[in-house]
């Protein structure tokens, strides 16, 4: 029970010309979003599989993987926290949440974000309602990693039939900066139009216009040739 098992099973699997090739596309360069990131070079249905082994392994030794500098070290963390938190029953649930955004800033690019904020802390908020003020303390955060957790995690929310945080959150990242969230802010309104058409439409035809482009074509992907052409040229 003990991380350094993880580790040492981790650098078996590792695949240096695997590694190269995950170092430049998730942009760990000067001046890039995850710049100084290492990479092992394993894929993700193997890291799932060693997080499904080490599944009991204790929190604090979870929380020596997810500080880890290691990329593939912070997501077999995460899947074991996804695991822990999709076996246990509902009273242990609250104590797996906390400790996920208490260690969030080990939570630091797009993907440890989408494979662990909606299957934690968006599961969670379905049945716990009176928590959601938590997803406008992180979008209002100046970390983007942070956003991304707000935006990602009402996937959850979507998926259960409640598009409204969705919605109020896309609106408020109109004006963020950042590509990522566009893309994300993007992703989730297409996921809102595979629920309902009538709200995703009711969003494009009050905020295209503002919207950023990369986001705009996002959330109108699945949309028919003729109503994505209209929305791209207002």
């Amino acid at each position: 029970m003990d991380s350094r098992v993880v580790v040492q099973e981790l650098n078996r699997l590792a695949n240096p010309a695997k590694a190269a090739i995950l170092r430049r596309f998730f942009k760990t360069g000067k001046g890039e979003y995850a710049e100084g990131d290492r990479f092992l070079g394993i894929k993700v249905p193997v890291l799932r599989q060693v997080a499904q082994e080490h599944g009991d392994l204790p929190l604090a030794e979870v929380r020596k993987l997810l500080a880890s500098g290691i990329h593939e070290h912070r997501l077999v963390a995460l899947e074991i926290l996804v695991y822990r938190y999709e076996s246990a029953e509902e009273e242990e649930r609250g104590p797996i949440v906390d400790f996920y955004l208490k260690n969030r800033k080990h939570i630091d690019n797009w993907d440890l974000v989408d494979l662990s904020a909606p299957y934690i802390l968006g599961d969670w908020l379905i049945h716990h309602t009176h928590d959601r003020a938590i997803l406008y303390k992180l979008a209002r955060s100046a970390r983007l990693w942070d956003r991304r957790i707000a935006m990602v995690s009402t996937y959850a929310l979507i998926r259960a039939g409640d598009c409204r945080d969705t919605l109020r959150l896309a609106k408020l990242f109109i004006a963020d900066g950042h590509d990522l969230m566009h893309k994300a802010t993007g992703w989730m309104l297409r996921e809102v139009g595979k629920k309902s058409l009538k709200d995703l439409i009711g969003f494009l035809d009050r905020n295209a216009h503002i919207m950023p482009r990369t986001m705009l074509r996002y959330a109108i992907e699945r949309l028919p040739p003729a109503r994505r052409r209209h929305y791209l040229s207002v």
